[in-house]
């Protein structure tokens, strides 16, 4: 057990790095949605989008395809510099191009001149930081990374609580010049330049390993990684699609106020991303390297196995409590209009993490083309379903559109290993408690809504019947070496 073990130690320090920022980030929502009405959130929202699609852009699959050469490669000082490079030259590319049609890029975006230059200079910096990052995971040096993650996370969450909240409630503590220049306006502004002040601070950490290595540069081997890479590229511009397509159209279809609220809801689904990203942070480098152990597909299998069982759990808990916990974190009623949708984005985005452990298959073989299919498969269900239906039945159809999409991913991904990378998954395990969360959760969200004694008492069944059939390897992984 002591693969899994390495395997679980690594996830729970880039779980830190990620449950830590998303719980600040996550702390903001009640200061931004008493602050920020719907429309306006929708607007933060629209930033955050654009954000995340040309973050997928910039980086073109090459944090993946540095993994898959880096593990492998005998001179990885030549995968460090080559990747490095292109990244560093591509992203001057795009700048330059970014103030040769800057006009034609806010008009596009829908961005005001501000909040497009704010988000075009978070884009270049974190671009630039991305093989450095993903060299310390490379090189198992999780702490180091999750330090920088939590540097940067508590930079956004003190300037947002600083100009929003310190500074209008307690203007006496404040020095004449922020006073002198600050609106309570331009407060979406300040969030924004929260960010930047982060982005800043973590590109100047990590200048130094600008210089690490000497200029080694390959083009044959950055062919291949290309060769590699693009179809992630394109995988995760359909994830974007899949993530964020709905709450575009429901601002155009709909209205922005639609919008804010579905997006101030979707927010209280942040507890499963957090663990879905806290698990791919640790999975992706672990299962490059660990790919040529004689018990390697053994050990996915019962990976999978207990991210069923703990994302069923944190299914169970959320939706079972899901209105305390709106109480505390969406404050504002105008947002509730849209609470229907949490336990269907809740269960899409499970089925999405399973989809991600799934993907060991593709992308160990060289088959990231397949694994774009399958996204892009994904997108095209999230586009028909949006467009044809969210002005006929409402935003209820974008929550379950982004479910139609992440499960059939997540099935034609499991079909499909078969054939190409065949692991000994107990899918009637997995199944077993998938339903049984799944089921639940339905009985306890349409029957016994805000009855707390009965989501206890199902969250309790659940536990004690995990354990009785898993106690084995539990007490095994539990065990001290």
């Amino acid at each position: 057990m002591s693969t899994l073990k390495r395997f679980f130690q690594d996830t729970i320090i880039y779980g830190i790095a990620t449950v830590v920022p998303r719980l600040l980030n996550f702390i903001l929502v009640p200061l931004h949605t008493g602050i920020l009405g719907t429309g306006h959130y929708s607007i933060n929202t629209t930033f955050y989008i654009w954000a995340a699609f040309f973050n997928v852009l910039l980086t073109y699959g090459m944090e993946t395809s540095f993994f898959r050469f880096f593990s492998r490669a005998d001179d990885k000082k030549k995968v460090f510099s080559t990747s490095f490079m292109a990244l560093t030259v591509t992203t001057l590319l795009f700048f330059g191009l970014g103030m040769l049609f800057r006009d034609s890029f806010m008009n596009f975006l829908d961005l005001d001149p501000f909040f497009f230059n704010i988000l075009f200079s978070v884009l270049i910096l974190d671009t630039l930081v991305v093989v450095p990052f993903a060299y310390l995971r490379a090189t198992n040096r999780p702490i180091r990374f999750a330090s920088i993650k939590l540097l940067n996370v508590c930079i956004v969450f003190a300037v947002n609580l600083y100009l929003l909240w310190l500074v209008p409630k307690f203007p006496a503590i404040a020095p004449e010049y922020i006073l002198n220049h600050f609106s309570e306006k331009d407060i979406l502004g300040y969030i924004f330049l929260a960010n930047l002040a982060a982005s800043v601070v973590t590109f100047l950490i990590l200048l130094p390993y600008f210089f690490k290595t000497k200029i080694q540069f390959s083009f044959s081997l950055l062919k291949q990684m290309w060769k590699y890479g693009w179809p992630i590229m394109l995988a995760g511009i359909s994830f974007i699609i899949n993530e964020n397509l709905d709450k575009l159209l429901l601002k155009d279809i709909l209205s922005e106020e639609i919008m804010g609220a579905y997006s101030g809801c979707y927010k209280l689904a942040v507890f499963m991303m957090i663990y879905i990203q806290a698990f791919k942070m640790g999975a992706e480098p672990f299962f490059f390297n660990h790919a040529k152990e004689k018990n390697a597909k053994t050990t996915y299998a019962k990976i999978l196995n207990y991210f069923v069982i703990t994302g069923g759990l944190i299914l169970l808990v959320l939706v079972s409590f899901i209105d305390i916990f709106k109480e505390y974190l969406i404050r504002d009623e105008d947002y509730w209009v849209a609470m229907s949708i949490v336990p269907v984005i809740l269960l899409a985005n499970l089925f999405l993490g399973i989809y991600h452990n799934l993907s060991v298959w593709y992308k160990l073989t060289d088959r990231t083309r397949m694994g774009m299919y399958i996204s892009i498969f994904g997108a095209l269900i999230t586009i028909v379903l949006n467009v044809t239906l969210i002005g006929k039945f409402g935003f209820m159809v974008a929550a379950w559109a982004t479910l139609a999409a992440y499960g059939s991913m997540m099935l034609i991904s499991y079909f499909f290993g078969r054939k190409y990378y065949r692991v000994p998954y107990n899918v009637k395990k997995i199944g077993f408690y998938l339903l049984l969360s799944i089921a639940l959760s339905a009985v306890s969200f349409i029957y016994f809504r805000q009855n707390y004694i009965v989501g206890a008492l199902f969250v309790l069944i659940f536990v004690g019947i995990t354990y009785f059939k898993e106690q084995e390897d539990i007490k095994k992984i539990l065990k001290r070496s």
